[in-house]
């Protein structure tokens, strides 16, 4: 719409009136998890109920008693206000279809976070995210996807808010705690297994953006890492749901396939647990292939998977800056240098990182110590929400005919080479060849 304005001298001109100011989605997520963050620090955010249940007393019904269900409802209308409120700053969404479709969406979460956590789920190492994706890809196959949810299925602003409340849990304290023979092989498996996946990749002409996805995941910690990856260079979320689906298909069998290797070979208990720790993806795989073996694999298999994990920081913020650099390099600008950088620059990154040195360094160690479990379980709500809505965006047909199967070889193939090159980390320095033995 147009509208006259006078100048000073008196002269009528007409001007279209200004665009609202929106708020980039990135900045967005640095808000939201402040917010969430600042509530936890304040109390406001209590640990939600856990959700374990099929082992002798605990039944799935003892999840709807009004003092379990009541949390996880409260935590539902708390993420849906914030995100709602958010999102009208952000002004690109309908925001009446969004308080219609959240509800549903929350609800396919929490149902993931339920099947998760049934004992044979817990026992085999099953995390919430494969039953997420799952859930979503089941719904949109079967028609349910209406336009309301669709319209709540905003991925990607769940993913960063999650990655930037993840920053509070990754504390330089538990860096150093974790042992400096974790951290390591997690710095040889990382450097290593990315630049031998990325070049396989480029090698088998898979594009860039999902090659830094596909070596992230198989260089670091799989899901949480292909997430942060995503995020840092601000990728495909279809390309993401792709390498989440390879991440989880893929670590199912090695859980069964490791342990019986290391009691056919008689690989040491430590070698073992360090190299369990280096390859499979998620921590709750690793706690269960360990405990198959012996508690001495499972502990340093906890604890080379932890240090890898924190990996995940540094690596999104090389990520970030090397991709910005390499987009700016690629094509022609009106500005160069520091400029482009910045402009490129995903700045949810930086929540991240402030995230963590607060909780580092600001903060008391007792009131870190007191906020962690609920920020841990906010997290993993949001972290829920968007993989139900990846999955919701997602074709299975599409996965299974993507980029002429390139992309699977690729993962298969450099997946294959982190499980030789961990192993023989894991016996370098765990066991006893390079340094003293250690025991747990």
């Amino acid at each position: 719409m147009i509208e006259n304005v006078q100048t000073a001298d008196g002269v009528q001109v007409a001007r279209a009136p200004l665009p609202a100011m929106r708020v980039h989605e990135d900045w967005l997520a640095v808000i939201l998890g402040a917010t969430v963050l600042g509530l936890a620090l304040l109390g406001a955010v209590p640990a939600l109920p856990g959700l374990k249940w099929g082992g002798e007393g605990t039944s799935l019904w003892s999840l709807f008693a009004p003092g379990a269900i009541g949390g996880w409802i409260a935590a539902g209308v708390g993420v849906g206000v914030l995100s709602a409120v958010a999102l009208m700053l952000e002004g690109t969404v309908d925001l009446a279809r969004y308080t219609r479709g959240f509800p549903v969406l929350f609800a396919l979460a929490w149902l993931s976070m339920v099947a998760a956590g049934h004992q044979q789920s817990l026992a085999f190492g099953i995390e919430y995210v494969i039953f997420a994706l799952a859930i979503g890809l089941l719904v949109s196959h079967l028609g349910g996807a209406s336009a309301s949810i669709r319209a709540a299925a905003r991925s990607e602003l769940f993913i960063k808010t999650g990655l930037v409340i993840m920053g509070a849990t990754i504390l330089f304290s538990d860096v150093i705690a974790a042992g400096a023979l974790g951290i390591l092989q997690a710095v040889g498996v990382v450097v290593v297994v990315w630049y031998a996946a990325f070049w396989l990749a480029k090698k088998l002409r898979v594009d860039e953006e999902l090659a830094v996805m596909l070596s992230t995941a198989v260089s670091i910690c799989g899901v949480s890492a292909a997430i942060a990856a995503c995020g840092a260079i601000q990728g495909d979320r279809r390309k993401l749901s792709y390498i989440t689906t390879l991440v989880l298909v893929v670590a199912v069998p090695m859980i069964i396939l490791m342990p019986w290797v290391v009691r056919l070979t008689g690989i040491p208990d430590a070698v073992a647990g360090a190299w369990m720790g280096g390859t499979l993806d998620t921590t709750g795989s690793v706690t269960a292939a360990g405990a198959l073996v012996s508690d001495t694999a499972m502990k340093i298999g906890t604890i080379v998977k932890f240090s890898q994990n924190v990996l995940i920081g540094v690596a999104a913020v090389v990520l970030s800056t090397w991709w910005a650099m390499r987009q700016s390099n690629g094509q022609e600008t009106g500005s160069t240098g520091i400029g482009v950088i910045w402009q490129r620059f995903p700045k949810f990154v930086l929540g991240f990182v402030g995230a963590s040195l607060v909780f580092s360094f600001v903060l008391t160690p007792a009131m870190v110590e007191q906020t962690q479990s609920a920020i841990g379980s906010v997290r993993t709500l949001w972290f829920a929400l968007a993989f139900v809505a990846i999955g919701l965006e997602a074709r299975v047909s599409d996965l299974l005919k993507f980029d002429n199967g390139r992309p699977l070889v690729a993962f298969v193939i450099a997946q294959a080479f982190n499980v030789v090159w961990t192993l023989v980390l894991a016996w370098l320095i765990f066991g006893g060849i390079v340094f003293p033995t250690i025991t747990i």
